[in-house]
């Protein structure tokens, strides 16, 4: 069996951050042939062109990270109706300098939680537009906009209280797998 490397990035940085719980759930859902890394984007310095010459330590690690898996998986709350910024900076170190977008031609997902009705869907929005642009093939559907109405829906661990939303979630992460096994499966 060819186990396929999942970067995944949640946009919270927020130690019992919502975003965190449900990458974990869907990390539980999946199959054995996925294997999801987490990408620390807490360290990294706000993007600056004028290092795109000599890229920083932090910065190179990011882009190789991305470069080595095969697939991305991004989980995010939402900030003022968008992303929040430390996600946005890491979309821009990792996708810089001009040419050397880590990100090109990599199967992902968007998925997000908020404790609002829309569930991080304007967040979701803007962030398929910029992965389009980085030429992320993001699956569309289904949407994952989960409303966070108790503390107790994904635990730490990633386990799910309501029966209801781990079957939803199940066919995310199942739909989610064979995208990623498709689109991989055609670069070989």
């Amino acid at each position: 069996m060819t186990i396929l490397s999942v970067a995944v990035f949640v946009g919270s940085l927020r130690k019992a951050s919502i975003n965190r719980r449900l990458a974990l759930a869907v990390q539980r859902l999946a199959p054995d042939d996925l294997r999801f890394d987490p990408v620390a984007i807490d360290a990294l310095p706000l993007y600056n062109q004028d290092f795109d010459s000599a890229y920083p330590s932090a910065c190179r690690a990011l882009k190789q990270q991305v470069e080595k898996a095969d697939a991305l998986l991004f989980v995010t709350p939402e900030y003022n109706r968008s992303i929040p910024g430390v996600l946005k900076n890491a979309l821009d170190i990792a996708s810089r300098p001009w040419g050397t977008n880590s990100f090109a031609g990599k199967p992902g997902a968007v998925a997000g939680a908020s404790i609002g009705a829309t569930g991080s869907a304007l967040a979701q929005q803007h962030l398929r537009n910029m992965l389009a642009y980085l030429d992320v093939a993001v699956l569309a559907q289904p949407e994952v906009f989960v409303q966070f109405r108790n503390d107790g829906l994904i635990d730490e661990e990633g386990q799910v209280a309501s029966e209801d939303t781990r079957k939803f979630l199940q066919g995310f992460v199942d739909r989610y797998a064979d995208w990623v096994r498709a689109h991989v499966g055609r670069q070989m």
